[in-house]
């Protein structure tokens, strides 16, 4: 099952607070528990951005038109 991002803005906080709390304590892993751990203050805060939905939407790149055959 997907994880569910918070709504309000008292939950993304919240969201956050726990994952640097994780950093903090040297539990904060990159991808799944098996993971390296995380050792940058930087990698913590995208990591927790993206978990709380704060951080910016990700673009599609656009189709190039293909070249008719002659």
């Amino acid at each position: 099952m997907p994880r569910v991002k918070p709504k309000t803005k008292k939950a993304k906080q919240a969201k956050m607070e726990k994952v640097m709390g994780e950093y903090k304590a040297g539990t904060l892993h990159s991808g799944s528990k098996a993971g390296p751990m995380v050792k940058s203050r930087d990698q913590a805060i995208a990591i927790g951005m993206e978990q709380s939905g704060q951080a910016k939407p990700k673009k599609k790149a656009a189709k190039k038109p293909r070249k008719a055959a002659a």
